[in-house]
């Protein structure tokens, strides 16, 4: 005998009734009916003429296809409610409003095979549930919210999936008072078999992100900054095309993107800001006609080209980054002519001044600041040679190592995660690496192919630690850190709209909103949003 008809056996012997007879005029056709008990078998449909103080209902084997809102509303008086051999499949929202008396609800070995999330809403005195032996593959998240009575729950004999729309109920099993058979997992193939309450909760990974496509700068670019001043973030764009440095800004009433400052800068490769208090800096670095320093000395004020920068070292520069070294604002430009060198500019008064030339003679194509070991370094990639790895040493970067099977690296970019310090190496041609440093040098650990790459840019968003490989002759590739391997997966393409020659990435934060930059060379920049997504909602 299952559990609803030992409880019904304990019932009767309670007094509620289970001979029936009955009662003229109260009792449908189809229904055997005693004082306050009614059992229905075989009824074509939901009966209607019921006793208004009836405390027991059973259904078994009706005609009954759904239960709809309200369903019970002229019996509201009932203790007990149970379904047997049904065939209905659906229960839906509110199906049992205006039972707030209810203690007994049974739904078992009928064929429901989805339930609303506010099915059992009011049920405020339920105190035994059971849906067991029904073709039930998950519950809907919420599904026992404000059921604070249910001291006994029985899920056992549905075909659960035992995948990401589960974990609630795993989360809500592991709080609740209560005693719950659930059974085991109808699959997916590696659980199956398995029973729920021995799943771990924390195995689950089921919080996805997307990055979706949200608005497009026309003009093509190089590279894309992001920075703050006044409290507000900004991004500015390097457009060799048209000639500028493009500053963008948040258009609440528009909810977009717009311009609102340009610089003149013919030929520009890199835009870099500095923020100093009420001063904005931009160092514009330009292939053609010298970099420049553009400055604005308060809010309110335009910026405004106030010196030219080491025109005789800074030839063919392409790459711009800021580092602090002892605690002074410093920028390094690579410079990637025979002629000129890389160079160090650090602030000396309203300006920044030459410091050192480095790797003069070698071509440098990228530059990247970053700390290893408590103290400032500088890692140089370069047309001619492996990347080579500079510490601060004595106020001036001294040779410390170079970075071993690194041949043809275009640009290199780090990140920290789990306290380890990552590299991201780009090449154009073979595969681009992730290393990580392990105290005296960079190890290889990850090998990524990327045929026509000049971007490997890692960038924290969120909580997500992601990568994206921007490429020449394929969609550009996002990845995301496994921090249980250690190692990046893929996670997602990006676009359409294509890229087109990406060649510089950035997040930035507005208004509460994630967004991704791509700034391409041979199309227009697209602007993409991050959404995270919940799989167990």
């Amino acid at each position: 005998m299952g559990g609803a008809g030992v409880l019904l056996l304990l019932l009767a012997g309670a007094g509620v009734g289970v001979a029936w007879r009955p009662p003229k005029g109260k009792c449908p056709l189809s229904c055997s009916c005693s004082k306050d008990s009614a059992l229905c078998e075989g009824s074509p449909d939901l009966p209607e003429s019921f006793s208004p103080t009836l405390l027991s209902l059973s259904l078994v084997r009706t005609g009954v296809t759904q239960l709809k809102a309200g369903s019970f509303l002229r019996v509201p008086t009932l203790h007990l409610l149970l379904f047997t051999s049904n065939s209905f499949s659906v229960i839906e929202d509110d199906a049992f409003a205006g039972l707030s008396h209810l203690q007994y609800l049974f739904i078992e070995d009928n064929e429901i095979g989805s339930i609303s999330k506010n099915a059992l809403r009011g049920l405020r005195s339920l105190t035994h549930l059971s849906l067991a032996n029904n073709h039930l593959e998950t519950l809907p998240r919420f599904l026992f919210r404000g059921l604070e009575t249910l001291t006994h729950v029985d899920l056992r004999g549905n075909p659960f999936q035992c995948d990401c729309r589960v974990l609630w109920l795993l989360q809500w099993m592991a709080t609740v008072n209560a005693s719950v058979g659930t059974g085991a997992c109808a699959g997916p193939a590696a659980l199956a078999h398995m029973q729920l309450r021995h799943l771990d909760p924390k195995t689950f990974k089921c919080r996805a992100i997307e990055l979706s496509w949200f608005q497009t700068v026309e003009e093509s670019a190089l590279g894309v900054e992001t920075f703050s001043y006044q409290g507000e973030p900004h991004i500015v764009l390097a457009q060799p095309f048209a000639g500028r440095c493009l500053i963008l800004t948040w258009d609440y009433s528009l909810q977009r993107f717009q311009p609102e400052e340009e610089l003149s800068a013919p030929s520009v490769v890199s835009c870099k800001p500095l923020v100093l208090g009420l001063r904005l800096f931009v160092l514009a670095a330009r292939l053609w006609g010298g970099s420049q320093l553009w400055a604005r000395p308060s809010p309110g004020l335009r910026l405004a080209p106030t010196q030219a920068l080491a025109p005789r070292r800074l030839l063919r520069p392409n790459d711009a980054e800021l580092l602090w070294l002892d605690g002074q604002p410093c920028f390094v430009v690579a410079d990637a002519s025979k002629a000129g060198s890389t160079t160090l500019l650090c602030q000396d008064g309203p300006g920044f001044y030459p410091r050192q030339s480095l790797h003069a003679w070698h071509r440098d194509t990228d530059a990247e600041a970053l700390e290893l070991d408590g103290r400032p370094h500088l890692l140089l990639a370069s047309a001619s040679q492996r990347p080579v790895l500079f510490h601060w040493l004595g106020g001036r970067f001294e040779r410390r190592t170079d970075i071993p099977e690194a041949e043809d690296v275009y640009a290199t970019r780090h990140f920290q995660a789990g306290g380890d310090v990552f590299l991201c190496l780009t090449r154009y041609i073979g595969d681009s690496m992730v290393m990580r440093w392990d105290g005296s040098m960079f190890r290889l650990l990850q090998q990524l192919p990327s045929r026509g790459a000049h971007v490997f840019q890692p960038l924290l968003i969120a909580r997500d630690q992601l990568a994206i490989l921007g490429s020449d002759f394929a969609f550009s590739q996002v990845f995301r850190l496994e921090p249980d391997k250690g190692l990046l997966e893929p996670l997602q393409e990006l676009g359409p709209p294509a890229l087109v020659a990406p060649r510089a990435f950035a997040h930035i934060t507005m208004a509460g909103r994630r967004f991704l930059f791509a700034a391409c060379f041979k199309g227009p920049t697209q602007i993409y949003q991050h959404h995270e997504l919940d799989l167990s909602a």
